[in-house]
């Protein structure tokens, strides 16, 4: 393991009830992104993130979760394999968390990797709810042998802060959308926080996640590189470097970084009109003087086959071919959203039967990104972008505007399973599905 970690507070057990491994209590908080720069929002235990959950693979782990709002809420704990009526979402069945009540998730956590928790309510036209507030917070289940190679970790949740609606996005018939005025890292805005203090030479292991409602994001550190060893927690099949790293909503990215360039530096978006919202970090040099650098680099293109192996992919027991388009709101209200020209809940479930492999082919005749996630389960890109590919396993898959995406996964976790696009703005909107066993 690392020698240390910078991350959020980690949950203790629950002193209230022994049998509890970690408590949960939402509440609204405060987070002061800068001086002067309040958000009033929802988070859990007080901050944002939330509390670092850290777990053993394999281990049954209990979470009391306590809700202390008017709202009934759901844990979705993302990327687990957990069964449906603990896995955090209405649609498969799992109970709220009432206002002012508690309830108790019980579960296996596996697999192992960086995982992580979030609401699961529905934000529709109130941007305030669901993944627009505070909550959200790293999971990371500890595998039974751990490499450990390099010095410490540090775990980095994005989010972004104040949405408010715009008409002056997109073509001329589209619906409203969403867009911010602040951006933070761990709950501070660039500059304002402290800053990630490293020695020369020394090798960090970044866990990063995207936990933004709506947008996809580009992140460089000046100077450095980043070594791809998992996306969604999950080893890749060839470790990568690169300059730059895109990460979609819900996406998240374990990235080592050789500290060889020393100085002030800025860790951040690509797009300088993101940073000045704060979306970024100052990495510090132990001895450097002087203010944070920021240098432009080339555009690089991110893609999921680079961390994989260029084969075909073994064929399917079942194919479900999933086109999506988008309804323009006119400029009036938002966006809807279709699956096969449906729209949930009224989308066609899609049946499988256990054991059995699955290949979902995506095509996106829209403008916009999708950020395409399976709950419950693990998949295997095997198509992205028209080119053949596989060994690379997760649980969201970033597909770009008018363009395709296929992955493989099995049925190995019986019980209805959600899948959906992350993006609030779309699943609130009828882009989501249900997935029935047989």
């Amino acid at each position: 393991m690392g020698a240390r970690a910078i991350l959020p507070n980690v949950a203790g057990a629950d002193q209230s009830d022994a049998k509890a491994d970690f408590t949960l209590r939402i509440a609204p908080v405060s987070v002061e992104l800068a001086p002067g720069k309040i958000m009033k929002t929802v988070g859990y235990n007080g901050t944002v993130p939330g509390p670092l959950l850290r777990m053993r693979e394999g281990v049954s782990t209990t979470v009391a979760v306590f809700n202390d709002t008017d709202t009934d809420e759901l844990v979705h704990w993302h990327g687990l394999m957990v069964p449906s009526e603990v896995d955090g979402a209405a649609e498969e069945g799992t109970p709220p968390v009432p206002a002012h009540g508690q309830r108790r998730y019980t579960f296996i956590p596996k697999p192992s990797g960086t995982r992580w928790y979030h609401t699961h309510n529905p934000a529709g036209t109130d941007l305030t709810q669901g993944m627009y507030s505070g909550q959200f917070g790293f999971l990371y289940i500890d595998p039974k042998s751990e490499p450990g190679n390099y010095d410490r970790e540090v775990f980095l949740a994005i989010h972004q802060w104040e949405p408010s609606t715009a008409i002056h996005m997109g073509p001329p018939n589209n619906g409203l959308e969403v867009y911010y005025q602040y951006a933070s890292f761990n709950g501070r805005m660039l500059g304002h926080g402290d800053p990630i203090r490293v020695r020369e030479g020394e090798r960090v292991l970044f866990r990063l996640l995207n936990a933004s409602a709506t947008d996809d994001l580009r992140l460089a550190l000046p100077g450095h590189q980043f070594q791809v060893i998992a996306l969604d927690g999950n080893p890749v099949l060839t470790p990568r470097t690169v300059n730059m790293l895109q990460i979609g909503v819900a996406e998240r990215i374990d990235a080592i970084v050789e500290m060889k360039q020393p100085g002030i530096w800025i860790f951040g978006s690509t797009s300088e009109d993101e940073r000045q919202k704060g979306m970024g970090v100052v990495i510090e040099y132990a001895g450097a003087k002087g203010d944070p650098r920021w240098v432009a680099s080339a555009r690089e293109t991110w893609d999921y086959g680079a961390f994989g192996k260029t084969q075909i992919p073994p064929d399917p027991d079942g194919r479900f071919e999933l086109v999506f388009r988008k309804v323009p709101g006119e400029r009036v209200r938002f966006n809807r959203w279709t699956i096969n020209g449906k729209s949930f809940p009224d989308t066609d479930p899609l049946i499988v039967h256990p054991g059995k492999r699955y290949r979902m082919v995506f095509r996106n005749e829209s403008g916009d990104t999708h950020p395409l996630h399976l709950h419950r389960h693990t998949f295997e890109i095997t198509n992205f972008a028209g080119k053949l590919t596989g060994g690379v396993h997760k649980d969201v898959v970033l597909v770009n505007p008018f363009s395709t995406a296929e992955i493989d996964f099995v049925a190995d976790n019986p019980g209805l399973t959600l899948f959906h696009c992350h993006a609030q703005l779309h699943m609130d909107f009828g882009f989501m599905n249900l997935i029935r066993y047989a």
